[in-house]
């Protein structure tokens, strides 16, 4: 998108709409250092005991009575009064933290576990929805709350599958009509969103193959199976083989993260290893993909005369948002921020399980800016460095509460 004139971009922070739920300086002052604290804390998927307890107490505090899930992490509060006729709007965010170290150096909370951090902007996104619940919370003690709101905050996003699918058999998803969430996009200014209809995620498989044979003397290797030679093809070749068999469109990849074999420079090794993603934009073509690559990797190691061994995980399929769903956060933001407040984005290649809610309701992600307005480059997620511009929460609660106000006034309305 063009960039727009200064007097342009001095009236996305003036919202068109008079809406309540803005945030009080002591709020924003109160949900950063709710941030901090998780960031300084970070747990793996299914381990954030810490995180969850603190989420539970802070909802408690205010008057709320939040439900840890039956997996043990992640909990859910409804906010409001149902009276059984409407289905609720729910507010996602995800709460777990990935297994690499914090290599911010200067920065006072950084992470405090080694090999632990929050590289994602899962402290964001559950800061975010924290706060818009204790903001939609005020508003339903004044009576201002149309319709009731469901927070979920879910473990376990990062593991294959996700935490999505445990938390869909936890109930979750039961009085849910459509649901919500964002993702930190250090690519998108502070102060903006990325919306797309359709999808905006890709499918996100795990791939690991074995490879067997009987091994032997580098010096004879044509009386024994070339394992090595056999994994470097299997490597090269196999992403190549696949995507000659698909719809180029699709853009279904085969990508190798680790390949291992052998000790020895003289020695032919009876075993390799390889491991990586599957990752596709289209959903028909994750739905063909593991037995397309299943028959590639047979080729191949048939050729070279390797006993192959194949575990296909099944991750998530592409997330794909509703039109209807994203109009509504497209009015929210408008109304928040003004019309240069959203921008179109593109669909990432990365996977994220807020797609399996999306099998059960309606829904849409929308990227969350987080890059400080005039920086260049960024910090990209899944690094050591990463860090967002503190202003984003702010935003997505405003978002968030503006999104419950519009959605609940609406379809009161239609009632």
């Amino acid at each position: 998108m063009s960039r727009e004139s200064e007097a342009d971009r001095a009236g996305e922070a003036a919202p068109t709409a008079a809406l309540p739920g803005t945030l009080s300086e002591e709020l924003r002052a109160e949900l950063v250092a709710f941030r901090r604290d998780l960031h300084m804390h970070p747990e793996l998927g299914n381990q954030e005991f810490r995180t969850t307890a603190a989420i539970r107490a802070r909802l408690e505090q205010a008057g709320l009575a939040p439900r840890v899930l039956d997996i043990g992490t992640g909990l859910i509060c409804d906010i409001g009064d149902r009276d059984g006729t409407r289905p609720m709007l729910a507010l996602r965010a995800d709460i777990d933290a990935l297994p690499i170290p914090d290599t911010k150096t200067s920065c006072a909370y950084r992470s405090t576990v080694p090999d632990r951090a929050h590289a994602c902007g899962h402290d964001v996104h559950t800061t975010v929805v924290l706060g818009a619940g204790l903001v939609l919370a005020e508003l339903h003690r004044q009576g201002r709350l149309p319709h009731p709101v469901r927070l979920i905050f879910q473990p376990a996003e990062e593991v294959l599958p996700g935490g999505a699918p445990d938390a869909i058999e936890s109930g979750v998803l039961e009085g849910v009509g459509r649901i919500i969430g964002v993702h930190c996009d250090p690519k998108v200014d502070a102060g903006r969103i990325g919306l797309r209809h359709g999808a905006i995620t890709s499918a996100c498989d795990r791939l690991e193959v074995a490879l067997d044979g009987p091994g032997g003397h580098t010096a004879r290797p044509h009386l024994t199976t070339d394992l090595v030679t056999a994994a470097a093809k299997v490597a090269t070749e196999v992403p190549a083989l696949v995507a000659r068999r698909i719809d180029a469109r699709s853009g279904l990849a085969v990508t190798w993260g680790r390949i291992e074999s052998g000790h020895a420079c003289n020695v032919i090794p009876q075993h390799a290893e390889l491991s990586g993603t599957v990752r596709c934009l289209d959903l028909d073509a994750w739905r063909q993909a593991p037995d397309l690559v299943h028959g590639a990797i047979q080729e191949i190691a048939d050729l070279y005369r390797a006993k192959s061994e194949i575990n296909y995980i099944r991750g998530v399929p592409p997330v794909v948002n509703d039109p209807d769903v994203t109009d509504l956060v497209h009015a929210a933001m408008t109304a928040r921020r003004g019309p240069h407040s959203v921008e179109d984005t593109q669909q990432s290649l990365g996977g994220e399980d807020f797609s399996w809610y999306l099998e059960h309701v309606p829904g849409t992600m929308a990227r969350l800016g987080v890059r400080t307005p005039g920086e260049r480059g960024g910090r990209d997620l899944h690094q050591g460095d990463f860090d967002a511009d503190e202003s984003a929460i702010t935003v997505g609660v405003e978002l968030f509460t503006a999104a419950a106000l519009m959605d609940g006034a609406g379809r009161a309305q239609d009632g």
